[in-house]
């Protein structure tokens, strides 16, 4: 397969799969034009990356995936232990949005978004305190 069909087939844009052949996630053979030529094992793992890179898996976690998912000595519990870090990380950041979602619902409520100056949706980012209900700097 050229890298056009192997594109179509995993769902992955071309430029994604010369990056990952450029990072060495892939190793397409070369005919005697240069050109690439995928066998099948090579879109089985274009989809294997395309699918845990849209779970967020990093690279480099991908590629620990990879090579636990070619060694058929593997334990599931290392695949596991990678996953469960991974929710982990999603956790966190979920927690981090919340956080940061409720600040500027806050700051969003405070604001009269009227033609007076005074915000406390700038004086927060410039790190003034904000005004108290009702107050206004006229």
């Amino acid at each position: 397969m050229n890298i056009g069909e192997v594109a179509e087939l995993s769902g992955l844009p071309p430029k994604t799969i010369r990056y990952y052949e450029d990072i060495g996630l892939v190793r397409p053979s070369r005919g005697a034009n240069g050109y690439r030529s995928f066998a099948e094992a090579d879109l089985h793992r274009l989809a294997f990356l395309g699918r845990a890179r849209s779970l967020g898996f990093s690279i480099e976690e991908c590629r620990g995936l990879l090579a636990l998912y070619a060694d058929a000595g593997r334990a599931s519990a290392d695949v596991k232990q990678m996953a469960e870090t991974h929710l982990a990380d999603i956790d966190r950041k979920i927690a981090e949005l919340q956080s940061l979602r409720a600040t500027l619902a806050h700051l969003v409520h405070r604001c009269h978004g009227d033609d007076r100056p005074d915000c406390p949706i700038l004086a927060d980012l410039a790190g003034n305190p904000a005004p108290s209900e009702g107050f206004t700097s006229r």
